[in-house]
């Protein structure tokens, strides 16, 4: 582990080295292999660190059979002579934040309630981890206010490597899934467990955790939360979203939720009224279309009339005169429909009327006898479909 700086010093911003391999994997990555290197590789849950070799961006990091691989988004132009590596500094201590901060909160379910984590995620935004028991929203409360209390106590965190023998004399949260080069990350006399992640030298750093929600999946329960710096954006994107939404319902924080609900509660009624007001105006439309029927069939053409529409119209048309055929078509920004109705005492197949005129403007269509619908491309107008449709009737 002598080549891996961010074990001997989590926090080593910048350093020399030299360039023992510069190579391309089989996608045409550019990547390089060094004597020793500061920049952490993907695992464990955590993110890997970005920054420059000679000013050319690092943009990612993995160990791949043993090697740590640097991705750089340019070939390095001269690699005789040492090189500077730079880590992405503020990037690499809120991955420690986040890392430490998901210890602190699993160790306090584990002391409280005896809930294992089972899983552990480090995203860009929040981070997650998955617990192996239901949990109330009382004790996502009590974790949290435990999770918070060893921060400030600003508590030292050890690093410590032992081997398999040696694991007995901790009080391990859980046992490390290897068995060579186990590395120990302790927080004396609160947690011990088996990482190979970055870490900050106290609790103190972590300055906070927030829980911000959970989501039940069967026997497990998914935790969301932020730490650090995170917990300070997080307050700062509701502090605006709440602020903006004060200043559009006329209401104090307080009243925030009542105001939205007596808001949303009018839209719905509004929503009603308007319903109604346009069956109404359907129901009267119907009555004039049914006036102007020629021979038992009601024929019309629209634009832009939403397909809805259409449906209502032609079901009101049938329901009131039973003996009435109906077809109507739109042209709309999204092509051509139709809709094809009959009355129960009417003749005629109109699933069959539909599917003959259909391939005429590649469209897709079905229905019953009764009742069809379809719609294409709109390669004919919508009254040159309105005709195909009289001359498939007869």
């Amino acid at each position: 582990m002598h080549h891996k700086l961010f074990y001997k010093d989590a926090y080593i911003t910048t350093f020399s080295t030299r360039v023992l391999q510069q190579n391309s994997d089989e996608s045409g990555h550019h990547y390089v292999l060094l004597e020793e290197t500061a920049f952490y590789p993907a695992g464990g849950g955590q993110p890997h660190d970005t920054g420059t070799l000679n000013g050319v961006q690092v943009i990612n990091v993995e160990e791949i059979d043993g090697e740590i691989r640097h991705f750089i988004q340019d070939p390095l132009p001269n690699t005789k002579n040492e090189i500077q590596g730079e880590i992405n500094w503020e990037r690499r201590f809120d991955h420690m934040q986040q890392h430490t901060g998901q210890h602190i909160l699993s160790a306090a379910f584990e002391e409280l309630f005896n809930i294992s984590t089972v899983g552990f995620h480090l995203g860009k935004e929040t981070v997650t981890i998955d617990l192996d028991a239901d949990i109330t929203e009382e004790q996502v409360l009590a974790a949290e206010e435990k999770a918070n209390t060893i921060i400030l106590a600003n508590l030292p965190i050890e690093t410590k490597w032992v081997s398999s023998e040696e694991l007995s004399q901790y009080p391990m949260r859980k046992q490390p899934s290897v068995t060579e080069d186990i590395r120990l990350v302790i927080i004396p006399g609160f947690d011990y467990n088996g990482c190979g992640g970055t870490h900050p030298d106290s609790t103190g750093e972590v300055s906070a955790i927030k829980i911000l929600g959970l989501e039940k999946q069967r026997n497990k329960v998914r935790l969301e939360f932020v730490c650090g710096k995170r917990v300070l954006r997080q307050l700062h994107q509701k502090h605006q979203a709440i602020s903006k939404l004060t200043e559009l319902l006329n209401s104090p924080e307080a009243t925030l939720a009542a105001a939205a609900e007596r808001l949303l509660n009018k839209n719905k009624e509004m929503e009603k009224a308007a319903e109604v007001a346009k069956d109404q105006l359907l129901s009267f439309e119907a009555r004039e279309l049914i006036k102007d029927n020629c021979n038992g069939a009601v024929f019309k053409s629209y634009k832009n009339r939403p397909v809805q529409d259409m449906q209502r119209l032609a079901r009101i048309i049938t329901a009131e005169e039973d003996n009435l055929i109906v077809f109507i078509t739109a042209e709309n920004e999204n092509g051509l429909q139709m809709v094809c109705a009959r009355g129960k005492t009417a003749n005629g197949s109109m699933k069959k009327i539909a599917a003959a005129v259909l391939p005429e403007i590649n469209g897709r269509g079905g229905g019953s006898d009764m009742f069809a619908q379809g719609g294409g491309e709109a390669v004919i107008s919508g009254e040159q479909l309105l005709e195909r449709l009289q001359k498939e009737l007869k």
